[in-house]
């Protein structure tokens, strides 16, 4: 039944609706996915890496030789580790919708009924009512009282009265009154899906050590073509030449040395054992009740320097509590306690009267005479008994009640509160009861004085100031960004432990980016902003070289928190906001991300050690193959003695080392500091190889003797590689580097062993020639290691001795 007051406005015709609907101006909205499950396979699978590596495991297996193709295990791997995750991230932001409103109240040709919310159109006239969800964007036509919850939307914790022509965006809430309203944008046009579309944007986080890989990766990749070229010819020429080699069958063993060769240079190895350092990380912090939906996300708090904390649901719990009661008359009518646990226990309080029922529990017997309900209008209720608590009593704003001038003392103590961030209400009391005709004209009654101010808060968290202050101490600096006022959000910053004598009005921040970069510098609390205001905010201290984290649990804070280095989410928070998070705090505690920190530092510091394991094997690699290539010279390892010697030297003993306690703080630089360290080690290792196969083939050493030799050298300089890099040694490092030595030594004497990697017996001559390349070798990777050391303390001491190796 259409309300008698509005009855003049009938909304669309049945025709209107009809034409809306076929050019397409209803709500029917249909994203595209975030990203395809095509592309997602493409990127991971169709790569020029994963053709090398692919094309290199056919060919083993098309020559029979499945032995040496061990390496195609790894391969596979990274690529299911990375699509997982990928599409992980894909689900997740399918799933985000702001709007969840399956029915909608429209007036049309004059009649009320209730349609699917998708079935709004452009024009359609709403009728609102306390619970419904805004499907579309409208304006007020007629507002009664009309207040709106639009705290998911821009962060303002109060309801917003909503007057003529005010807007109502899609997805807020309708928490009082009633009214009707003209829909002015649907579908993708309308904010709420507007908002959701540039959040289900996708892209993964910033990875130092991702990109910096992938860095190696590439520039690796693209010389393999030419190097693979010039080391087959070599091989192709050391067997006789061309023709000769491809008569005989010899391009098979050829084809099989310069395989060996290309698939040493690629450092697949750390691409996995980064993906499970991540995943081990974020095994661990699920077992903390924190959910890791970006593996990369484990380092990215690490190498955070700015966090910013949206206020509600991050400093506080949401919730506003009775906080204390502060008389302003020298005596108090009796009864006063009863009549606030009276208002605390209405039907129809509101959040800030409900929480006197918790701190006055008994109420008056007697029903009440007369009650004036609280209206966002008026900002105050009134309640008249006749027995009991005598009189009228009356809980609103005072600045309404009351005029300040009239109260200077209350007018001191109310800026006193404002100041902590209180919020204030003033009982005042008057010893006449109004009656039913004075409550039906809904004004203040006679003779009222002032009582008491009651002051309210919000509930901190139990472990906002102590988290706060551990970030202090890591030199991460701190800034609130809130859509609340700025006054009470300083003075909640204040009181978790924070320096912010005062906040920014984001209505007046400088429209100039280097400005507002700026100011960001200097200031640490900002009020009234607006979620885009909270992704300019966060890119501008991008801009500055910052490493932001994003903490929030509104969709107000999901644009910023996806555009953050790692956001981060309260599993209490909106599906939004958790949908774009890198990280989601389960169970809500901040206290949490310390330790979140300390396993991102942990991954870092391990695989910068791992990296340089790896990194030490793509430049003997790469070197050797140029080398080999150049003098024209038999590669003497195959394939599957590559194997050996990197599951000895780096996949085993790297598994450990990943996941190894190791908290220093995080330096940029990974990829610097790591190549530092591969590059002369891997020459060296270069070196020592070359010159050994040189000499042992001079001597008359077979093929068979040559590619042992050359094995076992290659497990020893690696071992030691590994000793170094594990400095310094404890007893667990110690443990595993002494199972490799024990696994190189099974491997060459083991018969089945010795028989599949084709190990033969060298003799004394070959032995003494090796044990001395080895002894020469390892005396220079000591010198590596030395002034390496050197230059990288430079002039100041190391503080991570264990970090830089």
């Amino acid at each position: 039944m259409v309300d008698p007051r509005t009855a003049a406005l009938t909304g669309l015709t049945t025709a209107e609706v009809s034409f809306r609907v076929e050019t397409g101006q209803s709500n029917a909205f249909h994203e595209s996915s975030s990203r395809s499950a095509w592309s997602i396979f493409r990127a991971n699978v169709l790569t020029l890496f994963n053709a090398i590596i692919g094309g290199c495991f056919l060919l083993l297996l098309v020559l029979g030789k499945w032995q040496d193709a061990l390496f195609g295990l790894a391969a596979l791997a990274n690529v299911v580790i990375g699509s997982v995750q990928e599409f992980r991230a894909k689900r997740a932001l399918d799933r985000l919708a702001l709007v969840h409103a399956p029915h909608a109240t429209v007036i049309r040709d004059g009649m009320e009924s209730e349609i699917a919310g998708s079935d709004v159109v452009l024009d359609d006239l709403l009728a609102v009512r306390p619970g419904d969800q805004l499907p579309a964007d409208a304006r007020v036509l007629r507002s009664f009282g009309l207040q709106l919850d639009e705290s998911m939307l821009t962060g303002e914790s109060d309801p917003v009265d909503k007057l003529l022509h005010d807007e109502l965006l899609s997805g807020s809430f309708v928490v009082a009154g009633h009214g009707l309203a003209t829909v002015h944008r649907v579908g993708g046009d309308s904010y709420a899906n507007q908002f959701a579309s540039e959040a289900k944007r996708f892209s993964l986080m910033r990875s130092e050590l991702r990109s910096s890989v992938n860095r190696v990766l590439r520039w690796i990749t693209w010389s393999v073509g030419p190097i693979t070229l010039l080391l087959l010819n070599a091989q192709m020429i050391s067997r006789g030449g061309w023709v000769d080699a491809i008569r005989t069958g010899l391009w098979r063993d050829a084809a099989v040395s310069a395989i060996a060769s290309v698939t040493a240079m690629i450092p697949q190895g750390i691409v996995l054992m980064t993906s499970i350092a991540f995943a081990v990380g974020a095994l661990k912090l699920a077992r903390r009740q924190v959910l890791t939906q970006e593996l990369a996300a484990v380092e990215g708090l690490a190498r955070v320097d700015v966090i910013c904390l949206d206020k509600t649901g991050t400093l506080t719990e949401g919730e506003i509590v009775f906080d204390a009661v502060h008389p302003l008359a020298a005596e108090q009518p009796q009864g006063w306690e009863q009549v606030l646990g009276w208002y605390g226990v209405q039907p129809d309080a509101n959040a800030t009267a409900r929480c006197l029922a918790a701190a006055f529990v008994e109420y008056p017997s007697d029903a009440p005479r007369a009650v004036i309900p609280f209206s966002s209008a008026r900002k105050w209720n009134a309640v008249a008994f006749g027995d009991g608590p005598a009189g009228s009593w009356v809980l609103g704003a005072p600045d309404i009640v009351f005029h300040p001038a009239s109260h200077p003392a209350m007018a001191a103590q109310l800026t006193e509160f404002a100041a902590h961030g209180r919020r204030t209400l003033v009982f005042a009391y008057s010893p006449e009861p109004f009656g039913e005709a004075a409550a039906g004209a809904a004004e203040l009654p006679d003779g009222l004085v002032p009582m008491m101010l009651i002051t309210f808060r919000e509930q901190l968290r139990e472990d906002a100031a102590e988290t706060l202050a551990y970030f202090a101490r890591q030199g991460v600096q701190v800034r609130i960004i809130s859509g609340d006022d700025p006054a009470t959000v300083a003075a909640i910053a204040r009181e978790v432990g924070l320096d912010a004598p005062d906040g920014v009005d984001a209505r007046e921040l400088p429209e100039d980016d280097d400005a507002l970069a700026e100011l960001l510098e200097t200031s640490i609390v900002f009020g009234r902003v607006t979620p885009q205001q909270k992704k300019r905010l966060v890119l501008a201290l991008q801009s500055r070289h910052h490493t932001v984290a994003m903490t929030g649990d509104g969709v107000n804070d999901a644009l910023a928190i996806k555009t953050a280095d790692i956001g981060i989410a309260m599993g209490s928070g909106s599906p939004a906001t958790r949908a774009v998070a890198r990280m989601v705090l389960l169970d809500g505690r901040f206290s949490h991300l310390p330790k979140v920190v300390d396993e991102g530092r942990q991954v870092i510091a391990n695989i910068e050690r791992v990296s340089m394991l790896f990194f030490t094997k793509t430049v003997f690699a790469t070197a050797l193959a140029i080398a080999f290539g150049v003098l024209l010279m038999a590669f003497p390892l195959l394939p599957r003695q590559l194997s050996l010697t990197d599951g000895l030297t780096l996949g085993i003993p790297a598994f450990f080392l990943a996941l190894l306690p190791n908290t220093p703080r995080y330096n940029p630089g990974f990829l610097r500091r790591s190549l530092s360290f591969a590059i002369p080690a891997g020459l060296v290792i270069a070196a020592a190889i070359t010159t050994y196969t040189r000499l042992a083939a001079a001597q008359g050493a077979s093929t068979s003797q040559l590619g042992t030799g050359a094995t076992l050298l290659l497990g020893i300089l690696g071992l030691w590689v590994l000793i170094v890099l594990s400095r310094p040694i404890s007893r667990v490092k110690a443990a595993i580097a002494g199972a490799m030595v024990v696994g190189l030594v099974a491997g060459f004497t083991v018969p089945f062993v010795r028989a599949f990697f084709l190990l033969v017996d060298i003799g004394p001559t070959q032995g003494i020639l090796t044990a001395a390349v080895a002894a020469a070798g390892v005396a220079a990777i000591e010198i590596v290691r030395l002034v390496r050391q050197r230059i990288l303390r430079g002039p100041r001491p190391d503080p991570d001795p264990d970090h830089r190796v």
